[in-house]
């Protein structure tokens, strides 16, 4: 069983991750690693948005089907899928098939290279950055109920994003995206963790 998230010991893992070894692996190897990629960036707001209504776990465990389907989430490839490919992505069992969040990968992927061509490399980190002042936020979060769905980070992210043209980007996606690629260190201090991406933060140049 996972660890109760009213008494988290020290040492232990954040509670959410339980013990599947899927969800285990995330938790230990990638959640909170800052990500500053263009393409990596774009892949993770484009799960994030799958996920929707749905618990991560199962975006993760259709993870790599999901790379199958969107061409390796090459937002240049994805931003020219059209009708067919629709048809084909709402066939695929190993996806996600909502129209909706179909089609707002294929726009978060125009979107994207609309940022690109203004601002060329690192523009899409940058737009998503600014928000934290290009810099980690390291928390010191004790128990769960400390964890916010939102923040005013996320609020201002989430209404750039809109203006950019992207979608399935609200503040509670926002910040959820913020926390997995490392724009806040939201493990609790008492997570191995916590200290592990603290020395990875990001650090504002």
């Amino acid at each position: 069983m996972p660890p109760s998230p009213q008494t988290p010991d020290r040492g232990t893992r954040c509670w959410w991750c339980g013990t599947d070894p899927v969800y285990v692996k995330y938790h230990d190897t990638e959640w909170g690693v800052p990500v500053t990629d263009d393409r990596a960036l774009y892949e993770k707001l484009v799960l994030d948005g799958f996920q929707a209504g749905l618990s991560w776990i199962t975006v993760l465990r259709k993870r790599p089907a999901f790379q199958q389907a969107f061409r390796g989430f090459d937002p240049a490839k994805v931003a020219r899928f059209g009708a067919r490919d629709v048809a084909r992505l709402l066939k695929d069992e190993g996806i996600i098939r909502s129209r909706a969040k179909i089609d707002g990968a294929i726009a978060n992927a125009r979107a994207w290279e609309s940022v690109m061509e203004a601002g060329g490399r690192g523009a899409f980190r940058d737009l998503l950055w600014q928000h934290v002042g290009h810099a980690t936020k390291v928390n010191a979060l004790r128990r769960p109920s400390d964890i916010r769905p939102t923040s005013a980070e996320s609020e201002r992210m989430a209404k750039t994003l809109k203006k950019a043209g992207f979608k399935f980007c609200g503040p509670t996606i926002c910040y959820a995206y913020m926390q997995a690629v490392g724009m806040v260190n939201d493990h609790l201090v008492s997570c191995p963790r916590h200290e592990a991406c603290a020395k990875r933060a990001r650090k504002s140049t």
